[in-house]
Order: C-alpha cells, then sequence, then structure tokens
C-alpha cells in the first residue's frame, strides 16, 4: 500500500482456521462440512462452533471438486406472471433451498423446442445437476418431448404420460369434485367457464366437469371458453346471467370466478342464493370476496416438495422411484355456494 492509511482488504475465513479454532485437522472439517459419517458429535459441535464464529462460508466450487456435487438445480419456466406458474416456481426454489441446493431459473417467453433446448443447455454450462421444466401449454409439453439432456428433467404439468419423470396437480379430480358438490346441493347441472384450449389444466377440468356430469346422469352443456383473466370470467357471466335456468357455475381458475361474480351482480343474480359459483387455485383474495369464495385448492407447496424429491432420487438413482406423482388438491367450501334455489 502506498497510503498508509488505506484499508488493509478483509480476508475471509478459510477451512484451516476453522480446523485450528476447533483445534482439528482440516480433513475433519471437511467431513462435517460434507456430513460425512464417523465424526464424534462433541468434535462436530467444535467444528460448527468455530464455523458460526468466524462466519465462514465454504467454497462451493472447491466443494463441488471434492463432493462431485454443485448443488444446484435448474428451473424453466413457462407463464410466470399467472398464479399458478408463479406459486408452483416459488414452491420450487423453497424446497430446493430447504433441501440445501440452489436454483438457477430460466423463464421463457417462447415455448418452441430451440428455446426450450437453449435453455436447458445454458443451464447445464452453469454446472446444475438436474432440471425441472414447468410446462402448463400443451406447445410446452411438445416442446420439452424433444428435449435431450445428460442430466435428469423432471416436469411439472397436467401431462399424465410422458417420457419423463412428471409431477403434476390431479386436476380431474379437482374440478370433479367441484361439480359433484353443486350436484349434491341440488343443481340440475353445472355450467362451466374453461381456461384456454392450449392450456393443459383446463383441459383436464373441463374432463372432470364433463365426467362428473355425465356420471350423474345431468346434461352436459356447452361450455363457455376464457383466459384466465377476470375480464373473460366477467363477459362469460354477462351471457350466463340472461338465462335464468342456470344455478351453478364452476370456473376453471379463481381470476375468472371473481370477474363472474361481478357480471352476477349487475344482473341482480345473488350469489349463492339464485347462483352458485366455484373457482380452483384458491388465490389468497378468494376468502375476502363478496360472498366468499368456494374454490379447489391446489397444493402448490406439496407439488414443490414433490417435484424436488423426484428430481433428487433420479440424481441419486433411487430405486423405485416412480414415473409420475399427482398431488390430490382439496375443496374449500366457503359461501358462494349453496342449495339450488327451488323453482
Amino acid at each position: 500500500m502506498t497510503d498508509g492509511s488505506a484499508k488493509q482488504a478483509v480476508r475471509h475465513a478459510v477451512m484451516a482456521d476453522v480446523a485450528k479454532v476447533a483445534g482439528v485437522s482440516h480433513q475433519t472439517v471437511s467431513r462435517v462440512l460434507n456430513s460425512a459419517p464417523h465424526v464424534r458429535p462433541g468434535t462436530r459441535d467444535k467444528v460448527l462452533a468455530a464455523i458460526r464464529e468466524l462466519d465462514y462460508r465454504p467454497n462451493p466450487a472447491a466443494r463441488a471438486l471434492v463432493t462431485r456435487r454443485s448443488q444446484l438445480l435448474g428451473v424453466v419456466s413457462f407463464g410466470g406472471t399467472l398464479y399458478g406458474p408463479a406459486l408452483t416456481l416459488d414452491s420450487i426454489e423453497q424446497a430446493a433451498r430447504d433441501a440445501g441446493y440452489f436454483v438457477s431459473v430460466a423463464t421463457l417467453r417462447s415455448l418452441d423446442a430451440r428455446s426450450v433446448q437453449d435453455a436447458a443447455d445454458r443451464l447445464r454450462d452453469q454446472g446444475v445437476e438436474g432440471i425441472v421444466v414447468i410446462a402448463p401449454q400443451l406447445m410446452a409439453v411438445r416442446a420439452i418431448s424433444t428435449l435431450s439432456s445428460t442430466v435428469p428433467v423432471v416436469s411439472v404439468c397436467s401431462a399424465v404420460r410422458s417420457r419423463m419423470p412428471v409431477v403434476a396437480v390431479d386436476n380431474r379430480a379437482g374440478a370433479a369434485a367441484a361439480t359433484r358438490h353443486l350436484l349434491d346441493l341440488g343443481h340440475r347441472t353445472v355450467q362451466h367457464v374453461a381456461g384456454p384450449r392450449d392450456w393443459l389444466e383446463s383441459a383436464f377440468r373441463l374432463d372432470g366437469w364433463r365426467g362428473e356430469l355425465e356420471a350423474a346422469g345431468a346434461p352436459v352443456p356447452q361450455p363457455w371458453t376464457g383466459d384466465w383473466s377476470a375480464r373473460s370470467g366477467y363477459e362469460a357471466g354477462r351471457r350466463i346471467a340472461e338465462d335464468p335456468r342456470v344455478t351453478a357455475v364452476f370456473c376453471a381458475n379463481d381470476q375468472m370466478a371473481l370477474g363472474l361474480l361481478r357480471a352476477m351482480h349487475e344482473a341482480g343474480r345473488r350469489v349463492p342464493e339464485d347462483v352458485s359459483v366455484v373457482g380452483f387455485d384458491d388465490i389468497p383474495e378468494g376468502a375476502y370476496l363478496t360472498p366468499p369464495l368456494t374454490t379447489v385448492r391446489q397444493g402448490f407447496a406439496e407439488l414443490g416438495r414433490r417435484a424436488l424429491a423426484l428430481l433428487v432420487a433420479e440424481l441419486d438413482g433411487t430405486p423405485g422411484t416412480p414415473a409420475q406423482v399427482l398431488v390430490p388438491p382439496e375443496l374449500v367450501v366457503r359461501r358462494s355456494t349453496g342449495p339450488a334455489p327451488r323453482p
């Protein structure tokens, strides 16, 4: 230093410093850091105390050389601004942190095979051990079906048939439960406001709704199609409200149900006295709508945990790892549904 007043650069603690403070060898510190067996509890406690005292942070690159594990996972995400995909991504990141992994995310706007492959290649170049692909749309599933990767890949979507392991919410079961709830309340049939045709969730919820009506011998009306937005639910609701025979509506997501509630209010159709309404997702605002919305809750936290567990099992080569995991949804009954009005 030419300037005596200049501050000396702060030196970060290294493994040798931890070993000196703990009074052990650096090999013992390494074994503790890598959770190796055959370390006495008292010795482990001394090493961990030294790590805390020195605020020691292991060098990820050096650790990867020793363990041959980067502890880094990649996520390719689509439609991240929508409630479902955004919560799915958040749940995967949280589950990864809880399991001691770091996450690198590639969010794509284009769903073509080249974009998906490029994203996977970039993540692989970063040293990820495995990749989770959030693929809610049909085009995304088609794109990942052609994906070539030298690391394990798990898909989070609704496609139950795939060449790679899949984790998904059981959308059919959730839609069937919503429809059955309305039929059990005495409604003759249930109208449906579906999501976009190119979304897998929309297709499976449509199937669940239709299948439950057919199993009950109830009429199957022509479904309405929205785009997941409250505006599209409102527009469908305005048309539905014109038919006094309609007494029950199942919307494929809560945002569209929110718009439909507004349309019913403007048309003078009381909810649930005249029309019962069920949504899907259980957005945080749903419990505070007027009336509070009956909906199908998706277990996003469980979805993230299952996806992470499936990917780690793939990484570890665990025998008997399932190729498909379905997470059951839960019907949450609030005050937007009630008995069918008497004729």
